[in-house]
């Protein structure tokens, strides 16, 4: 049976850890070679060992998207080093400080800004091109079902997950008949390091805070990284070649309420 990503090139961001190293995993399986990129050395390493040690192909690179430069000379390397780009996965993502909107502060407002929607910004912005020297190609932005609903306590990682869903849209309607296919995918609570942060925030509660996750997801659990990236390979692979500008929740039922 043949590979859906069969001899495509692949950049995931935010590849050391949690969803986008599912999803690295996940696309290198299905036959691509993978650029991961993290700021996170040693996890970035690690998922690129782990690909190569199952027979796959992988590069890392240091960056930090919320700086223009760092994301163009990652796209650069990525191309320079497989000779182009067919697909992206723009994952990286913070979650800052919980706090409500009045106490939240603007040091933690703009650093979670900088990297959830400025981050896709310029992974956009310089991913596009390459893409477009290609004749087309995909690109899949990681928002979150809190991009589609409010959350209490979380304002500023809100806003950007509903900034990545509108520009995820804005771009796929400007490349549609340039053959780039762009869509969102929402995961709902997942089995990831950012769980795990805010659960360490409050560790007095967090068989509660678990408890409490869980019973409002209908299907009555988290999720887990690698059911999230079975949706990214789907929307990378030529399956959804009539699919862009959509959010596809990936979240047990959450939103549905």
């Amino acid at each position: 049976m043949a590979r859906r990503l069969e001899q495509k090139v692949v950049l995931v961001t935010g590849g050391a850890s949690g969803i986008g190293r599912a999803a690295a995993l996940a696309c290198a399986r299905e036959g691509a070679r993978v650029v991961v990129a993290d700021m996170a050395v040693a996890g970035g390493e690690e998922t690129v060992q782990m690909i190569q040690a199952a027979g796959g192909m992988a590069l890392f690179v240091q960056a930090d998207v919320s700086r223009g430069r760092e994301v163009e000379r990652l796209v650069q390397q990525g191309v320079e080093t497989y000779g182009r780009l067919d697909c992206a996965v723009n994952n990286a993502g913070i979650q800052g400080d919980l706090a409500q909107t009045a106490e939240c502060s603007e040091e933690n407002w703009d650093r979670i800004i900088a990297t959830n929607l400025t981050g896709v910004w310029l992974c956009m912005k310089y991913e596009i091109p390459s893409l477009l020297q290609q004749g087309g190609g995909a690109i899949v932005n990681i928002a979150s079902n809190f991009g589609l609903v409010g959350s209490e306590g979380m304002p500023a990682y809100t806003a950007s997950k509903h900034g990545v869903v509108g520009l995820t849209k804005t771009a796929a309607l400007e490349y549609a008949k340039a053959g780039i296919r762009v869509n969102a995918v929402c995961p709902g609570p997942t089995q990831t390091p950012l769980v795990a942060h805010v659960l360490s925030q409050q560790p007095q509660l967090a068989n509660q805070l678990v408890e409490a996750i869980t019973a409002r997801v209908p299907v009555g659990r988290i999720g887990k990284p690698e059911e999230v990236a079975e949706a990214v390979v789907w929307l990378c692979s030529d399956a959804a070649s009539f699919v862009t500008g959509i959010t596809l929740a990936v979240d047990g039922g959450f939103i549905a309420q």
